[in-house]
């Protein structure tokens, strides 16, 4: 057998005696698993950082927390993930995909503990921190675990099923916290918020010691024998041999590349692509997903008028029930960005759902126009933005981002992006609340729908379609 790239083995159709052949190039049970343990972060941010929104009142009455530290608290966790996606995403292109994606689950288990034991707030702050470190990895991480390990015909329905997984995190987790206070409706609740997920954290981190690591990786780095090995594991076959020409191609840009390879020439295009509008979509996406609650809540009329800890917990219980009915326009919106992803393009649905994003929003701060609120017309335009933000921009801007780099710098590009985007998440985290206080939801959320529809633009002045390209020719 000739020799040939790692992409050509990937994207190589079986074809037996008399022609037939199957459709396109089948998954190994290998591949399989690794996209199912990719997954798993994106999971867990779900669950932990929507949790967290129904943490926060409880955790604010039992540690008396000052606007300013319950502002800490939502914006810890989104800044761990913004240095994470910096500094320890980058550390993939380093020293292998395999190492940083079973170092962050160990990480995360370990803060979450620490979350779970908190006995104030700088405690609580440092390990939520932490835990955004660790989950800030997982973003380029992952994608480039899967990204570089199957066919391009389906590697946007993959990698935006495991991204969907945020979703399903966000939905389970609303559901987790909204029976733990049924059943036990005392403000220490959120603590069992933070252990549950130590053990499937825990199970994780065995899967992925079982994985190989990127072949892609691995000859970017001149390391051909270890390529051939991993390869041979990942699709489970024994005749692999591959090209020496693939390290000039996949090394054309230098190993020792640092920041400043990002803005300059192609790379630059890329780099604004990548970032600017995760950037406009994490202002509203983390804004309406984390305060939801109290939103609904405040919609809901079930502020009373006396302060104890009965009310406290009888408010967060109905805003996380009204959040649940919310989050159905999530996982309904990233199951079609799924289905469409490889065939509509992504920069397509970037563009429809930053828009249907602005649409949504007009219409939840028109449910609120003249201090009257409308339910049922908040609902539907929260629940519209939840949908167009998922079939769109935030599952789009994850995709564009682990595609648009070269190998050598794939996991720097994406970490730099994701970093971006969390910017825009610890900047509306900080200040929604007073935000939302001194604005009110009729000026807050007109302001976010303009920020979405830039966002549109960005995307179409510097797009670049992946759909259906190899990551050796994009």
């Amino acid at each position: 057998m000739s020799k040939r790239s790692v992409q050509a083995y990937i994207e190589e159709v079986p074809s037996w005696e008399g022609g037939a052949h199957l459709a396109g190039p089948p998954l190994s049970g290998m591949q399989w698993l690794v996209w199912s343990l990719a997954t798993a972060g994106k999971f867990f941010e779900g669950l932990i950082v929507f949790m967290g929104g129904i943490a926060l009142p409880l955790v604010a009455e039992q540690f008396a927390m000052t606007s300013t530290d319950k502002g800490l608290v939502t914006a810890a966790t989104l800044a761990g993930i913004l240095i994470g996606a910096l500094a320890l995403g980058g550390l993939a292109d380093r020293f292998g995909r395999k190492p940083v994606f079973i170092g962050e689950m160990v990480l995360l288990a370990v803060a979450l503990v620490g979350a779970a034991f908190s006995t104030g707030t700088v405690p609580l702050v440092t390990a939520l921190f932490v835990i955004g470190l660790a989950l800030g990895a997982d973003y380029p991480t992952a994608h480039l675990v899967i990204s570089e390990s199957i066919p391009a015909a389906v590697r946007g329905r993959l990698v935006l099923g495991a991204f969907s997984f945020q979703a399903v995190g966000a939905v389970l987790g609303t559901a987790i916290a909204a029976v733990v206070l049924s059943s036990d409706p005392n403000l220490n609740a959120w603590r069992i918020f933070y252990l549950l997920p130590v053990v499937p954290v825990s199970l994780v981190v065995w899967g992925r010691l079982f994985l190989p690591e990127s072949s892609h990786w691995l000859v970017s780095q001149g390391k051909m024998d270890k390529a051939e090995k991993q390869l041979r594991k990942l699709l489970g076959r024994n005749d692999v041999e591959l090209l020496a020409l693939e390290i000039a191609e996949e090394g054309r840009i230098q190993r020792s590349s640092d920041w400043r390879s990002l803005f300059r020439g192609k790379l630059q295009r890329a780099t604004i692509l990548a970032s600017v509008p995760w950037f406009l979509q994490d202002i509203s996406t983390y804004g309406i997903g984390i305060f939801t609650p109290v939103i609904i809540a405040a919609a809901f009329g079930a502020t009373a008028k006396e302060h104890t800890v009965a009310a406290v917990i009888h408010n967060d219980l109905l805003g996380a029930r009204g959040t649940a009915l919310v989050d159905l326009g999530f996982l309904v919106g990233i199951a079609c960005a799924i289905a469409l992803a490889d065939r509509w393009g992504r920069i397509p649905l970037q563009i429809i759902g930053f828009v249907g994003c602005a649409v949504g929003l007009m219409l939840a701060a028109a449910g609120n126009l003249g201090g009257q609120s409308n339910l049922p017309v908040i609902v539907a335009g929260f629940v519209l933005f939840q949908f167009m933000t998922n079939l769109g921009p935030n599952a789009q801007t994850y995709l564009l981002a682990g595609e648009v780099f070269p190998t050598p710098v794939r996991g720097l590009g994406a970490g730099l992006a994701a970093a971006i985007g969390k910017v825009g998440a610890v900047l509306t985290a900080f200040l929604f609340p007073i935000l939302l206080a001194d604005w009110g939801t009729e000026r807050l959320l007109p302001l976010l729908a303009i920020t979405s529809l830039l966002g549109a633009a960005i995307t179409w002045i510097y797009r670049i379609e992946t759909t259906g390209k190899t990551m050796d020719s994009i």
